[in-house]
């Protein structure tokens, strides 16, 4: 492949995951269930007064605004503007200064070495080239400077999401890797390799109370998750599949719920130091 050709694939690959992320309303999603991961990444990043921050698929800024309200200097960055444009405005309106900057994962509108932390929630694992992103993770990071990962587990809920869906998605791109394996800290050892050191990984859970049943959660899913939106509008057509998702889903759901209808959503959280 010509370099023109990779530079065009990039660019429509990119656009497609725009829009996607763009669809539904992630940031409600952000807003109502996962905004909790964020300060915990900051805090195991032990970012305060001065470090200088980048947020890789920052999204809505549900990490870089809690890392900029400690008086770091952060630039959240991601792939799709809607999303970069809710950040802002959430931000302007709690008093929080950081900066805002439309970027693709797999290739960082930065120079080396200019960040004392890189750290990315739930956000770089949807990048589909998972050595490319994570060289740019490195990259951008000084020598010495920490790096943090919050990422969702194949086995947690996204990870069964994801293999639910499968079925019904299109085809990925060539050369594609799974999101989940993000939340598989071998996986992410192999593509930092001996470019880190002090890898600390530790498996957690995000308690979820927000949905009374199966049939709720896929409901809200199908709503407002891109990922989800895809696989309906790929199968649109066909009436029977979207029948056999909806009922997927639901069951999905249910079995991640416990009595109290209670879900335990695991993750990955990584650290490490660029070597």
């Amino acid at each position: 492949m010509s370099s023109d050709t990779a530079t065009v694939d990039d660019r429509q690959l990119a656009a497609k995951h725009r829009a996607m992320w763009a669809s539904g309303d992630y940031p409600k999603l952000a807003a109502d269930l996962v905004a909790p991961l964020g300060p915990v990444l900051v805090d195991a990043l032990g970012i305060g007064t001065g470090d200088r921050v980048l947020d890789v698929a920052a999204g809505t800024g549900n990490a870089a605004i809690p890392a900029a309200r400690t008086g770091a200097a952060v630039t959240a960055s991601d792939l799709t503007p809607e999303l970069l444009e809710h950040g802002r405005a959430v931000a302007e309106k709690e008093g929080v200064e950081l900066e805002w900057r439309e970027a693709d994962a797999h290739s960082l509108p930065f120079g080396d070495n200019d960040f004392d932390a890189v750290m990315s929630c739930i956000g770089v694992m949807f990048a589909p080239y998972h050595q490319r992103a994570a060289d740019e993770l490195l990259r951008v990071c000084r020598p010495g400077g920490t790096i943090g990962l919050i990422n969702w587990t194949p086995e947690g809920h996204i990870g069964r999401l994801f293999a639910t869906m499968k079925p019904y998605m299109p085809p990925p791109p060539q050369g594609a890797s799974p999101p989940p394996l993000w939340g598989r800290e071998e996986h992410v050892r192999d593509l930092f390799g001996d470019r880190v050191t002090d890898v600390v990984a530790q498996r957690r859970t995000l308690p979820v109370t927000h949905f009374a049943d199966g049939a709720e959660f896929r409901d809200y899913f199908k709503a407002v998750y891109g990922p989800t939106i895809a696989a309906y509008r790929n199968i649109a057509d066909d009436v029977d599949r979207v029948s056999q998702l909806d009922r997927d889903i639901a069951q999905l759901g249910d079995d991640l719920m416990d009595e109290s209808s209670r879900m335990e959503w695991e993750y990955l959280l990584l650290t490490a130091r660029k070597a």
